[in-house]
């Protein structure tokens, strides 16, 4: 912990660093490729919808001893739908049909207790109509609409609108990825992914306001200088955030790790999965964006001013004169020979001046 922690302030100070900002090209084409991909497995594979935005119904029996599997089997043939089955902890079964016909659940229920032999009274009944569903699914797309609205208009006021741009440029990256993530994946989609959602725009806006507030820092009165490029700058912003960004990654991602692999995979608490998931590769292409997309893109749109563009050919062109200088340093000849207007070197005993023998050999003392 303690190199970990060195390394930061080493990076903070700007006596180590990573190019960042000079494989921008690399890391566009990266984040390009995970997208692409994401929005192919939306296209071909789609979303799970849950009940509350589609409609439907769910039952939840008494603990019994029928599989996942077969419970599986007995929804699907009562109600002619794919139906989503979790055991619960205390050995029910939560039963889930999506889409299906409400005005059906009287006799899918009926169905369900014949093939799980109990009561059709022990069995509990949810249902969630289509209008509802789609009620729920506008009111979130226009939540997370209002939001994307009310976070251009902050950094734009806050920062500058090129930031603004760049930061939701990497909030749509972050939300194409996990939302690909979803569907390749095949989890079911609920009020509690949109959540998920949300709040992994705030960790990853998080991130990238903290590297942004210090390019905001180190870019004043940049023109007045010859030394550094806006680029240069940007790059030592990420750098001297990196480690801080990392640590704050890792913390937020270990809970949220515990969630889905411990609680959703070994403890089977499946009503975790939705937002867990969400989180998760929120979180981590969050982390990623600030880095690798939101800053590179604002030293893109940056270098294109042209105060910007006139700085780089001063810096550029110092730098280019430095290196002629120095060339021509190296390049200069040490001749091991004596130089002929030097002064000649004494050779045997030194001759003292006559004033330093005077006053040798007289009495001290006070005179008499």
């Amino acid at each position: 912990m303690s190199k970990l922690g060195n390394l930061g302030a080493r990076l903070h100070r700007g006596e180590i660093s990573y190019d960042f900002i000079g494989h921008r090209k690399l890391w566009y084409g990266i984040s390009i490729l995970i997208t692409i991909t994401a929005i192919l497995g939306l296209a071909v594979r789609g979303l799970n919808m849950g009940i509350d935005f589609q409609g439907g119904a769910v039952f939840t029996t008494e603990k019994t001893s029928v599989s996942v599997s077969q419970a599986e089997d007995y929804a699907k043939e009562a109600s002619g739908h794919d139906a989503v089955v979790q055991k619960l902890g205390n050995g029910t079964l939560r039963i889930q049909i999506a889409g299906m016909d409400t005005q059906q659940s009287d006799q899918i229920k009926t169905d369900l207790a014949k093939d799980f032999k109990v009561d059709p009274e022990t069995i509990a009944a949810d249902l969630v109509g289509p209008s509802w569903g789609d009620q729920i699914a506008n009111k979130a797309w226009q939540g997370l609409a209002i939001f994307m609205v009310l976070v251009v208009i902050y950094l734009a006021i806050a920062f500058e609108w090129r930031m603004a741009i760049a930061a939701l440029v990497a909030l749509i990256h972050d939300i194409t990825i996990t939302v690909g993530i979803y569907a390749l994946v095949g989890f079911e989609v609920t009020p509690g992914t949109v959540i998920g959602l949300l709040t992994i725009l705030g960790y990853s806006l998080y991130d990238t306001v903290v590297v942004f507030d210090s390019l905001k820092e180190q870019t004043k009165d940049i023109t007045k200088q010859n030394r550094w490029t806006y680029s240069d700058i940007a790059n030592r912003s990420i750098n001297g955030t990196l480690v801080r960004s990392i640590n704050t990654t890792v913390v937020a991602l270990l809970p949220v790790a515990g969630l889905l692999f411990i609680g959703g995979g070994f403890l089977g608490a499946g009503t975790l999965n939705d937002i867990s998931l969400s989180l998760f590769v929120g979180l981590a292409a969050g982390a990623y964006s600030s880095i690798f997309i939101a800053t590179p893109l604002v030293a893109d749109l940056k270098e294109r001013e042209p105060a910007m563009k006139a700085l780089r050919k001063r810096v550029l062109a110092k730098r280019a004169q430095a290196s002629v200088e120095e060339e021509m340093a190296d390049a200069r000849p040490v001749s091991d020979e004596p130089d002929d207007d030097a002064a000649p070197a004494v050779v045997g005993p030194r001759t003292q001046p006559a004033s330093r023998g005077r006053g040798r050999g007289r009495p001290s003392g006070k005179r008499r």
